[in-house]
């Protein structure tokens, strides 16, 4: 039997474009017919997604999914940690809710997370021409680097080349690039093939010389120089993303509270994204400026967040929205928060006990010890709009509010719609995605009012942008990337 070739992309820094990469170099390989598959052993990151045979995973690895033109699966991140407070995190091995550990607790758990992670690569190995490898962080945070199972001690175990990837927009390319090898050991420092030079503007015959003593000082090639994609969307891992700047067309205001554990942001890119969408992200303790929809967003730690809202006034800040006729969606963990109680009685997302919820849904929900997951679409009961999704929680909610539901799941009613229509709740994350959802929601939220807006509304399609990115980034990578030097790694192509 013949077994998929193996090659990984380490980054000298987090956010040096290792997700980016590999989307791109998974979209390049699918378009020429290889059979290839997206993977990281290990990821870090509270924004998810569910897969087909019904287990949890990191986003971006659905997204290379949708690169490699695959549906995501477990094997593609067999370890996904999910940070419920400053020092421990929830651990997913292979879609399933494992334990909860502290971090030095996980370290010593690695080894076992190890096996996991080789069981999933040989798997796919057996399955696919090639698999493309995403690692964490940095390769050389030698405080990290005992039992490593997300970077060189992956690559060791799977005998892997490995491309290191530097973000030049930052500053210190070089720096990071030869201070990374330096902490490397021989061995490891071998397997970097070359390096790629991320996000770039300027002049590339400045750019020349530094290249050319990088190459001399290390001996290893410079396989790309990738430019700066200015506003290309690719779905984020983690990080919130910068706000935009204003819209010259924008006419409906919507503001999202940054809340400590925010889980699953990426629900906001379509309207973040959306030419007639004023969008905010508002950090605690920034003003909460007038809006016409504000969204509270899921959390890992919804008792935490719902503290922290109370300590920066979001509660009298939302009555008063809501008494000058604003509306407010809740989505999972917000959509919790909407209720009279929220009961953690064996301390899942943190210290055990109850918190009142903000009051305006009469339900109340408790955390269980199964976390439900499924892919689900559905009809709005907002203009019988289709809806697809995914949800992702341990909360389970009961009260008359779910009596009136947002939304119908093959006749299951789901959510809640509150009598006066001015609040609105769901576990479904995804809610914007299809165009039919958006256009229904927002014309709940405010924006049929403004004619001409509301009639180009219906041609904004955010699962077109999305793919529109994926194939923007694969060409512009297919243009850079010197291919000639990684032919000995990947399968016969033509490019």
């Amino acid at each position: 039997m013949a077994f998929a070739k193996t090659l990984m992309v380490q980054g000298t820094t987090s956010d040096a474009g290792k997700s980016t990469l590999v989307a791109a170099i998974c979209r390049v390989l699918y378009r020429k017919g290889v059979r290839v598959v997206p993977f990281k052993p290990q990821n870090m990151a509270l924004n998810s997604a569910v897969t087909v045979d019904g287990g949890e995973i990191g986003r971006a690895q659905a997204v290379q999914a949708q690169a490699s033109g695959l549906p995501p699966h477990t094997d593609m991140n067999p370890v996904l940690l999910k940070p419920n407070s400053d020092t421990g995190c929830q651990v997913i091995v292979h879609g399933k809710v494992v334990t909860n550990l502290e971090a030095a607790a996980y370290h010593a758990y690695k080894p076992i997370a190890m096996q996991a992670v080789m069981d999933s690569w040989r798997r796919l190995q057996a399955q696919y021409e090639c698999i493309v490898v995403e690692g964490a962080g940095s390769p050389a945070e030698i405080n990290l680097r005992d039992n490593d199972i997300a970077n060189m001690g992956f690559a060791e175990s799977a005998d892997c080349p490995v491309i290191l990837i530097a973000d030049i927009d930052r500053g210190g390319v070089f720096a990071h690039i030869v201070g990374t090898l330096a902490l490397l050991s021989e061995s490891e420092r071998k397997r970097i093939i070359g390096f790629v030079i991320n996000r770039f503007r300027g002049d590339m015959a400045l750019l020349q010389p530094g290249l050319d003593w990088l190459e001399k000082e290390t001996g290893k090639p410079v396989i790309a120089v990738l430019p700066y994609l200015h506003n290309l969307h690719i779905e984020a891992e983690d990080a919130v993303p910068f706000n935009l700047n204003k819209k010259a067309d924008a006419v409906l205001r919507v503001i999202v509270p940054i809340l400590p554990h925010v889980s699953n942001h990426t629900d906001m890119d379509p309207l973040r994204l959306h030419p007639h969408i004023d969008f905010q992200f508002i950090s605690m303790g920034e003003p909460v400026p007038p809006a016409d929809l504000i969204i509270l967003p899921g959390s890992k730690n919804v008792r935490g967040d719902l503290a922290v809202l109370e300590a920066h006034g979001w509660r009298s800040e939302l009555a008063r929205h809501l008494r000058y006729g604003g509306k407010v969606i809740g989505i999972c963990g917000g959509f919790q928060m909407l209720g009279n109680m929220i009961h953690d009685p064996h301390g899942f997302e943190g210290e055990a006990g109850s918190s009142q919820g903000f009051g305006w849904l009469d339900m109340e929900t408790t955390l269980e010890e199964e976390k439900y997951l499924a892919q689900v679409e559905g009809r709005l009961t907002i203009d019988a709009a289709k809806v697809t999704g995914y949800e992702i929680h341990m909360g389970v909610s009961h009260g008359p509010a779910l009596d009136n539901p947002l939304i119908y799941l093959d006749a299951q009613p789901e959510g809640a719609l509150s009598a006066d229509g001015l609040i609105a709740g769901t576990y479904l994350h995804g809610l914007f995605d299809e165009a039919e959802a958006t256009k229904a929601l927002l014309d709940w939220g405010g924006l049929n009012q403004y004619t001409a807006a509301f009639d180009e509304i219906a041609q904004y399609d955010y699962m077109e942008l999305r793919e529109a990115g994926l194939e923007r980034l694969a060409d512009c990578v297919e243009q850079h990337l010197d291919w000639e030097k990684l032919k000995p790694y990947l399968p016969a192509i033509s490019i």
